[in-house]
């Protein structure tokens, strides 16, 4: 490989159990931020402390969210958010159904 040749393989996160991935409809403030889910239902996500120093969230991305034990067609956290790239990929792969 050249120096020229930098292409990074990166492997796709895969919903895990209890996992759903959704698209971020409102930021809301705060960390927190309307998510419509592939089950259909709209939830209000929060970013844990650990990804809101890391990561900036748009309106418009695909992320994954873990519903709470409680209120779990209310509330989830955020866990993950997919380039544009990997959304394509999880499209056409049939994990993004909204």
């Amino acid at each position: 490989m050249g120096k020229g040749n930098t292409e990074e393989v990166r492997r796709v996160r895969i919903p895990r159990k209890g996992e759903i991935p959704g698209i971020v409809e409102q930021i809301l403030g705060h960390g927190k931020l309307k998510v419509i889910c592939s089950d259909g239902k709209t939830r209000l996500g929060r970013i844990p402390g650990k990804m809101k120093k890391r990561i900036w969230i748009r309106e418009g991305d695909v992320v994954l969210v873990k519903p709470w034990e409680f209120q779990s067609d209310e509330r989830a956290d955020i866990v993950w958010r997919y380039t544009r790239t990997e959304a394509n990929w999880l499209e056409r792969r049939g994990y993004l159904n909204l």
